[in-house]
């Protein structure tokens, strides 16, 4: 038998006598829902689930606490959602560190972009201000404490039940093309069965099971290696922190009282890092460690030193598309990735689990078994979505490419963003509200991407001067054109289906 972990109430059988839909999951592996993952989808998936009364089997490998360097930070959208779905308590006991904004250090100078001026972009009655004084505020935290927080509220629900297994396969109807459940194998050798109305595979960015039912294969250009600071002073305590210049771009957040994440971009191929100049830890000491700030460079200086503890990830970028198998729906990492440089995948995956728990509710599908209901339900979702995640997904790689520029247009581009910051008012306040997945407006992203390409048009021109004028033209057309590159195909890839 597969490990069985929960911590249902001990006076519910006693009292009202033995639960029959507990029964049908742990005896004979039965429920209104299979979930693959208890990550943060499957987990949060789960609970609200359980919460509609559904009954619920959620599957995970290894249920120890993860160690990852990637989903530390939550954005005010995300922690929105989380009270939404009534998991706001996860982010308690875990060291959580508030987040209050960004700011982007741009080789010698700065500029703080708090939430606090988003106040004024949001209509009361669109969005809503968390709880706490109005004031909208993310989360950063150790990415395991969460998920052991989320995955002991699914453990301690009386309609979860939760088993320890590796899914090795989907079990498919022999006469329709309808997943059925999934088959597992727990401790190497003990082959198990489980069966679903819905089949939810949320498995993350290395899924076993995306290739099969998803066209489009994850997109890779570089990678965030990862190093853990100790007591490092930030140039803004409570932001996250951008470092721009010659190189990729460095992000800085803390995740604790004492400790802080660095995650510094490295694109493949990138020379510096290469064997012949030391690996990554020749590029991380001989060309990110000048490029900080100096407040940083001390506890990063010292992180090297330690050695160990340096790891890397992946950056992927995966399109969405409709889940269009019946009996099954794919979610989270598996589903949709973006660049983490803004650190919107969790708030993605936590709005996701809102929109389709209630799309699937009792009262929109009474029985999951229908499954053509369930597919319109899932259309549904795949377009409603896109009003929130689409600009998380657009804003991420468009933010990537102009601060990873590596080209004369993409450099003008880069610092037209910068300079654009500066100027302060609708200029932070609306951006940083997209960034923060409290404004849930795709043009407003379109407009302030170009107005940023045209105010680097306007510093080409102004650095030029005006007897460069006839080249300013010429080079101003190569600047827009750049900005219709980096911009256009990640739109497209959101509108296809």
């Amino acid at each position: 038998m597969p490990l069985i972990l929960d911590s249902s109430s001990e006076s519910s059988a006693a009292d009202v006598g033995p639960d029959l839909q507990e029964v049908r999951r742990r005896v004979h592996h039965e429920a209104d829902v299979v979930i693959v993952g208890a990550g943060v989808v499957g987990s949060a998936l789960a609970v609200a689930f359980a919460n509609q009364g559904r009954s619920v089997i959620l599957l995970e490998k290894s249920l120890k606490e993860p160690d990852r360097i990637v989903g530390e930070l939550l954005q005010p959208g995300g922690v929105e959602a989380l009270t939404r779905l009534g998991l706001r308590h996860t982010l308690n006991d875990i060291d959580a560190i508030p987040v209050t904004g960004y700011t982007v250090i741009y080789y010698d100078e700065q500029v703080p972009i708090p939430y606090s001026v988003i106040a004024g972009q949001v209509s009361d009655n669109a969005e809503k201000k968390q709880s706490g004084g109005g004031q909208f505020e993310g989360r950063s935290f150790h990415h395991g404490r969460f998920i052991s927080k989320l995955r002991a509220a699914a453990m301690s629900h009386a309609n979860i039940t939760v088993f320890e297994t590796e899914v090795t396969g989907m079990i498919g109807a022999s006469h329709v093309s309808q997943i059925l459940g999934v088959e597992t194998l727990t401790r190497k050798t003990q082959k198990e069965c489980f069966f679903g109305s819905l089949t939810v595979v949320c498995d993350g960015y290395a899924s076993k099971f995306r290739k099969g039912y998803i066209p489009f294969a994850p997109r890779v250009k570089s990678r965030f290696w990862g190093l853990e600071l100790i007591d490092c002073q930030l140039p803004t305590s409570h932001h996250g922190n951008v470092v721009l210049g010659d190189n990729s771009p460095v992000l800085l957040y803390q995740i604790g009282t004492h400790e802080t994440r660095v995650l510094v971009d490295v694109p493949e191929g990138l020379p510096s890092a290469s064997p012949a100049n030391g690996g990554i830890k020749g590029h991380l000491q001989n060309v990110v460690l000048p490029s900080l700030p100096r407040v940083v460079q001390p506890s990063f200086r010292e992180a090297l030193d330690r050695g160990g503890g340096l790891r890397s990830m992946p950056n992927s970028f995966l399109p969405p598309t409709t889940n269009k198998t019946p009996g099954l729906m794919i979610l989270g990492d598996a589903l949709n990735m973006r660049h983490p440089l803004t650190g919107g995948g969790m708030t993605v995956a936590l709005s996701d689990v809102a929109l389709v728990s209630d799309l699937l509710s009792p009262d929109n599908v009474p029985d999951l078994y229908d499954t053509r209901s369930v597919l319109k339900q899932l259309r549904s979702f795949h377009w409603r979505r896109k009003n929130m995640t689409s600009i998380v997904n657009i804003l991420a790689q468009a933010l990537y490419s102009l601060f990873a520029a590596d080209d004369w247009q993409l450099k003008y581009l880069q610092k037209g963003c910068f300079r654009y910051f500066q100027l302060g008012g609708k200029c932070v306040s609306e951006p940083v509200g997209l960034l923060g997945a409290v404004i849930h407006q795709p043009f407003v992203l379109f407009y302030h991407f170009f107005s940023v390409a045209l105010y680097s048009i306007w510093i080409l021109f102004r650095e030029n001067g005006v007897l460069m004028f006839p080249l300013s033209l010429i080079q101003a057309v190569f600047v827009f054109a750049k900005a219709c590159v980096v911009i256009f195909p990640f739109i497209f890839a959101e509108l296809r289906s």
